[in-house]
């Protein structure tokens, strides 16, 4: 257990992106994830809020409301594996970026990370949406002045009603090591089944391989 723990956060950093897939019957995964280099800021609002249901003349009963987190996400610049991943640009012959608006965007984790005093926060969203940047520069004057790109992005809750998570005071240190190798996924509690919706990329590989070697065996 950590003795010392974080009084400050600042600086946004080490910002990375894993694709989202879903199966026919529901299931999800993670693919590796990608660094998206330039972070500049990181600005997300919490989206839905408790409800109250009234009855005999008072709040009888307060409906929980949690949507996941609406925001912007802005980069020096927006990567181009991030355009055609993500927002389904396409590279034709001539490896020129082509916007197809017949073309859906994909979903993906957001991974990311904020500076402490003491160890670095790292957060995941899982399941998350991102808009197109707005096209915009300006002539220079006196100075250089860097144009900067805005992601606005929308996190909303899994199936299962995952939204987010982040490293606390005491995570594991192999947990916290492998951050940025694979989507972090919640442990099971005592004495219940781990969640079946979800799963990494790895782990999906992991069990159709025990799947094959036992059918071998079974031969």
């Amino acid at each position: 257990m950590s003795l010392k723990k974080n009084k400050v956060k600042f600086n946004i950093c080490n910002v990375h992106y894993a694709l989202q897939t879903i199966t026919e019957d529901g299931q999800v995964s993670f693919g590796a994830p990608v660094p998206m280099p330039g972070a500049v800021s990181l600005a997300l609002d919490a989206n839905g809020e408790p409800s109250n249901f009234y009855a005999d003349g008072y709040a009888y009963y307060t409906i929980s409301n949690n949507m996941g987190y609406d925001g912007d996400l802005e980069l020096a610049m927006v990567p181009e594996n991030f355009r055609t991943d993500v927002l389904k640009e396409e590279l034709d012959n001539n490896k020129v970026l082509v916007e197809n608006a017949n073309v859906e965007t994909a979903n993906f984790a957001l991974l990311f990370e904020f500076d402490g005093d003491v160890k670095k926060i790292r957060h995941v969203l899982y399941n998350c949406a991102a808009s197109r940047p707005s096209i915009e520069s300006s002539t220079n004057e006196d100075e250089i002045e860097v144009q900067t790109e805005t992601l606005a992005l929308t996190a909303t809750p899994l199936a299962n009603g995952y939204v987010k998570a982040k490293t606390g005071d005491d995570t594991e240190d192999t947990v916290y090591q492998k951050w940025y190798s694979e989507v972090y996924l919640p442990a099971a509690e005592a004495g219940k089944p781990a969640e079946p919706a979800v799963q990494s990329a790895s782990a999906s590989a992991k069990g159709s391989t025990s799947a094959k070697t036992a059918s071998v065996k079974e031969g």
